[in-house]
């Protein structure tokens, strides 16, 4: 196999959850423009089927699946529907996720719980209806997307750090499981990305300059620079590659 075609996505499907914006919808382009057929989705029907036909505009294979990720008898049911029009999920990309600022004295178990299953307990709800179909076909790539936070913490955002390290820790149990069954399941830590979940961040002048200061790259990441590591772990490139979390954030996990 050439170097190129270790790199092409033609004849596979991914399914990008929390993909009609930012991190996810790059990497759905991105993995679009590499071959694969796409699955986009989002919780509202709406814009999840702007986003898919945008992609088709764009001259991509896109079909749009709204469901909520954190329930499980939704995602079940996205399941079996994939299954009745026999589409089969090659690739599956757990982006899907939010985030709560607040002291953990002031937090409420409600708001704890909702980013725990956002951000952690889709990705095994997904894992878990993708593997089960995967495990009989002896392939299939999983990306699990974790976070700075997968190994550093940061005050008022500890729900999210808890999830993000469980990413981690799910990414190898996955491995661990599913390795033997041809199954690679890797994850990705974003650094601080110019997206709609950090925008409060963004325009905080004061916290901008933290970020371009303590960023060996000196600034915020893009991201379409996630779009890279992602082709590369869902494609035979790296097929030998499993259980691992690799950090896309412009040096700063490096660095005191």
């Amino acid at each position: 196999m050439t170097a190129t075609r270790l790199f092409d996505l033609t004849g596979r499907t991914a399914l990008i959850t929390g993909s009609t914006r930012g991190l996810g919808r790059a990497i759905a382009e991105g993995m679009g423009q590499a071959g694969a057929a796409l699955i986009v989705n989002g919780r509202d029907p709406q814009a999840t089927e702007a986003a898919a036909q945008e992609l088709r505009d764009a001259g991509l294979s896109a079909r749009a699946a709204s469901f909520d990720v954190t329930d499980e008898a939704a995602v079940e049911a996205a399941f079996h529907e994939l299954d009745a029009d026999g589409v089969e999920v090659d690739i599956l990309v757990n982006n899907a996720g939010i985030q709560h600022r607040q002291p953990m004295v002031e937090l409420s178990l409600a708001d704890w719980q909702r980013v725990i299953d956002t951000n952690l307990t889709s990705a095994f709800l997904l894992g878990r209806e993708a593997a089960r179909r995967m495990i009989p076909r002896k392939r299939g790539k999983i990306i699990n997307i974790g976070s700075l936070t997968s190994d550093l913490a940061r005050a008022t955002v500890t729900p999210y750090t808890v999830a993000k390290g469980g990413i981690k820790m799910l990414t190898k149990g996955m491995a661990a499981e599913w390795g033997a069954h041809g199954i690679q399941a890797n994850a990705i830590g974003p650094g601080y990305m110019l997206t709609d979940m950090n925008e409060a961040l963004v325009s905080n002048p004061e916290f901008d300059a933290w970020v371009k200061g303590r960023t060996p790259a000196g600034r915020w990441g893009r991201p379409d620079e996630l779009v890279g590591t992602a082709i590369y772990l869902a494609s035979d490139a790296s097929n030998y590659v499993n259980g691992q979390l690799i950090f896309v954030d412009g040096g700063m996990i490096s660095v005191l």
